[in-house]
């Protein structure tokens, strides 16, 4: 199968190509959860003729590979991988995190450049300023100035253009924000300094603009890179359905063609195992699939003939055909994504006016600097021009723009040594006026599950049954076999499982496979058992041998272990909640009820919940989501905050503002009182900007302010507001800690 890559089509879906001539592609790898193995995917591919650099991310199960095409073609790399029992498949290009990847090594270049001449003009206004207290001849200041001007030039020029970028789209916008007066305050105090250096005198500013540029530069790059550490620029809408389709021939013959050629009419071969190219209706009988792309579900669900299969779901059963109906983005998967990029859309929108104290600092900047131009143009006007660079340097808004940058970069240390991932800062600021939460149930608040209690041994001993069965289920992507593989490496404790062999899936039945050279079934009671069902195991996962059952493991739905603490604190803290989930009204009641949730839906499509969602922002709220599934990715997109958990799907993780890594909801609580301190800090460092400004702007505009002590007030002012920002979390419990 890996050969049909060679294919220039669908090649074309995968494959990157760079500048240098090489090729890169991303590879979704599975298993990659022990250090060794990942070791061994990094020698095996490095050794490959051609494998230029091989980058290996164990959580995501990705493998970025980058190979010079003339020496080594994709199936190779592939097939490399399946001889180490690594199961390769080739994604396709994601343009999102094409263009993540060059902005963050674009600011990170600019970065570089900005902090090394930085460092370098500091050093010749060191020289200039010992003027101050010591004679220093004049060609030799001169000299200095010069060097100063050169290399001030890199940073203006090329450091400082994300700066121009952003105020040239505020002017269109007709918004004014950080970035306006940042960028006239970098090329005017610039053009002053270069004037008083071209006809020797006057005072220049060429330390504060390099120090102004880097230090901004270096709370966007903290932020930027705490965006993209959370995963939340990624397209998982196509990550999760399949670039390749078993298309069925008029004479029964079966080719490989790529998902987005399938047209409506055209028939294909599902394989057990596999995940539904494109929405089409079932020919064959009946089919098993795992649904929980669409309906968040952990549930099994059955298809007779007739019915509509869904692309992204799993075969659980088969193998089947279907003859196809939507491929491509009129897919159900592809309009969720789109449904979630719209309302994300929406939010972003309304979060590009949320900081209007930033508005009202930029629009008394500017006023600030016109009066002082205007009063010294009728008083003495060849110092108008110098007056008003003095006011830009003094009230430059360096502190002001960097409290929530600051502040936030701290926040996101903070939340992450606790598990908390943080996409969205200006979602983490808001999740302090949250007041209504609109909580998903399954895989979120609930998630399938066995306890020790509910095992039936039939023969041997629970452990032993326990190991057996766990040893199976590793093997499979089955929801229940993925919580009965839990369960069994929970309770094994240090000892690993015992390794299976010859593991194959039964269709319609379960799993088959050897363990410690035993014969080994695993799967619903009534299709492994031949004979009659015994009472005690109906209704359970059965694991048997060649003489009978072994034991029985009857799967239920279990609250999240802190669940219900979470909520209690939410509620207590003035939240209201709502259970919103596509499940069955009686399971979601009870759920409910449990939790002590007084308001739930159910049946809710992805639609109906993100209408329950805008109805409660109608009202005045301020909302939060959380979620795990696919489905849940409009409600998260459009919420004001929201949270996904790790162990859901990536579509649902890329439109999640927080991102709980250690999969529990308690970390709710810790990044609300975060946000809390946020607030708080916040406020602190904007009222010590705005008095630095009250004191220090009337000096300047009286030209009483030399460049070196405007430098020094600069930086004081800076480091004051990055200081305070490091009490953020300071109230939080260690790192271990658990609400």
């Amino acid at each position: 199968m890996n050969a049909v890559w060679a294919h220039p089509q669908l090649a074309a879906q995968v494959l990157r190509p760079r500048r240098d001539g090489r090729a890169e592609a991303s590879l979704r790898v599975s298993p990659l959860d022990d250090p060794r193995r990942v070791l061994r995917v990094e020698q095996v591919l490095r050794a490959l003729p051609g494998v230029q650099r091989v980058g290996v991310d164990a959580t995501c199960q990705r493998v970025s590979v980058v190979w010079d095409p003339a020496r080594q073609q994709l199936p190779a790399l592939l097939d490399a991988l399946g001889g180490i029992g690594c199961r390769a498949e080739p994604l396709p290009r994601s343009r999102a995190d094409g263009d993540a990847q060059r902005a963050a090594h674009d600011l990170l270049k600019r970065l570089l450049v900005a902090g090394m001449c930085a460092m370098q003009v500091m050093t010749y206004a060191f020289v200039i300023y010992l003027g101050v207290v010591d004679f220093v001849d004049f060609s030799t200041r001169g000299l200095f100035r010069w060097l100063g001007f050169l290399t001030t030039l890199p940073i203006v020029g090329y450091a400082a253009l994300p700066f121009y970028r952003g105020a040239l789209a505020e002017l269109r916008a007709r918004r004014p924000g950080i970035d306006l007066p940042v960028a006239l305050a970098v090329l005017l105090v610039f053009a002053g300094s270069a004037w008083n250096t071209w006809r020797g005198a006057g005072e220049i500013y060429f330390d504060s603009v390099s120090m102004f540029v880097f230090l901004l530069l270096v709370a966007r790059y903290v932020e930027l890179r705490a965006r993209q550490r959370s995963g939340a620029l990624g397209d998982a809408t196509v990550d999760a359905a399949p670039l390749l389709a078993e298309r069925l021939g008029g004479n029964g013959r079966r080719e490989w063609v790529a998902a987005t050629t399938l047209l409506p009419g055209d028939r294909v071969h599902v394989a057990e195992g596999a995940t539904v190219p494109a929405d089409g209706v079932l020919e064959s009988a009946h089919a098993e699939l795992d649904e929980a792309l669409l309906s968040g579900e952990s549930r099994p669900v059955r298809r007779q003939r007739g019915e509509t299969l869904v692309a992204g779901s799993v075969l659980l059963s088969g193998p089947v055909q279907l003859t196809v109906r939507h491929s491509g983005e009129a897919t159900a998967a592809a309009r969720i994504g789109a449904l979630a990029r719209r309302a994300q859309g929406g939010r972003m929108t309304a979060a590009a006016t949320a900081d209007p104290q930033a508005t009202r600092f930029v629009q008394r900047v500017l006023v600030l600097t016109l009066l002082t131009a205007l009063g010294w143009l009728l008083v003495n006007p060849p110092r108008a021009f110098e007056a008003a660079v003095a006011v830009l340097v003094i009230a430059c808004p360096c502190a002001f723009a960097l409290t929530v940058p600051a502040t936030r970069a701290r926040a996101f240390g903070v939340l992450a040594a606790r598990g908390v991932l943080v996409a969205d800062g200006a979602a983490l600021e808001r999740l302090a006026q949250v007041d209504f939460a609109v909580f998903d149930k399954t895989g979120t608040l609930t998630h399938p599950g066995f306890v020790p209690d509910d095992i039936v041994v039939c023969r041997g001993t629970r452990d032993d049954a326990l190991r057996l069965a766990g040893a199976l289920a590793q093997g499979s992507s089955h929801p229940l076999s993925r919580a009965l593989a839990r369960m069994a490496t929970d309770m094994a404790a240090a000892a690993p499982l015992p390794v299976f062999d010859d593991l194959r899936a039964l269709p319609g039945v379960g799993l088959a496979g050897r363990v410690d050279g035993c014969a080994l079934r695993l799967g619903r009671a009534d299709a492994v058992l031949a004979g009659a069902v015994p009472p005690a195991l109906e209704g359970c996962l059965a694991l048997a041998d060649a003489a009978g059952p072994l034991a029985g493991f009857r799967p239920r739905e279990q609250l999240r272990q802190d669940a219900v603490d979470t909520l209690a604190a939410l509620q207590a803290q003035g939240v209201q909640l709502m259970l919103a989930s596509g499940d069955a009204p009686p399971r979601v009641a009870t759920i409910a009820a449990a939790l002590g949730i007084g308001h739930h839906a159910a049946q809710q499509t992805p639609a109906d919940k993100l209408a329950l969602l805008r109805q409660a922002r109608d009202r005045g709220h301020v909302t939060l989501a959380v979620g795990d599934g696919s489905n849940d990715a409009p409600v998260l997109a459009g919420a004001d905050v929201s949270a996904a958990l790790a162990g859901g799907t990536a579509l649902a993780q890329a439109h999640a503002g927080l991102l709980l890594t250690g999969d529990r909801l308690d970390g709710l609580l810790a990044a609300r009182a975060v946000a809390g301190d946020m607030q708080r800090i916040v406020a602190q460092s904007r009222r010590w900007a705005l008095g630095y400004n009250l004191l220090a702007v009337p000096f300047a505009a009286f030209g009483l302010v030399p460049p070196w002590l405007a430098g020094i007030g600069m930086a004081l002012s800076s480091l004051g507001v990055v200081l305070n920002a490091l009490r953020t979390g300071r109230r939080l419990p260690a790192p271990g800690w658990r609400a």
